[in-house]
């Protein structure tokens, strides 16, 4: 018996040694599946990134060209806006010009036109004569060559 029951032993030894073999060879093969998973997803995941870089890089330049068109546009539009606002105070300022009363005053103003039976009197600032002083003998030149000068001047972009 005691010959049966080494036997019962050695054969339940044998047996708990091959269990742990096969957990330990079932544990080992998940591990591997695990990490083949993961070097799967590792490789996915790269994939991925490498096609989402490709994509970044090929739409940088575009929308970059995108943006600066967008802004050309809207410097565009806000000159345009501008050129439209000067013509429209062109406009009134034609619209003015056709008016005798209008024409009159600016003559009064700029010329020192005196109407016969009118005394003209000119009074002087002295911060403005100072000034004209500075200018280049605006006030030893006579008075048509100013008014020529304002006339070539009125023709020059402010």
């Amino acid at each position: 018996m005691a010959r049966n029951g080494d036997q019962d032993r050695f054969s339940t030894a044998t047996r708990l040694r091959l269990l742990g073999e096969q957990t330990a060879a079932r544990v080992y093969r998940s591990q591997n599946r695990r990490q083949a998973r993961r070097s799967r997803l590792t490789g996915r995941a790269a994939f991925l990134a490498l096609v989402v870089c490709s994509l970044a890089v090929a739409l940088a330049y575009p929308m970059r060209q995108y943006v600066s068109q967008r802004s050309d546009i809207a410097e565009q539009e806000r000159r345009m806006a501008d050129a439209r606002q000067q013509v429209e105070r062109l406009r009134d300022e034609k619209a003015r010009l056709q008016d005798d009363m209008y024409i009159r005053r600016l003559a009064r103003e700029h010329l020192h036109l005196v109407v016969p039976g009118e005394t003209g009197y000119i009074m002087i600032d002295p911060e403005a004569a100072e000034k004209r002083r500075t200018e280049e003998g605006a006030a030893d030149r006579p008075w048509y060559s100013n008014v020529w000068d304002g006339v070539d001047n009125a023709d020059r972009s402010k």
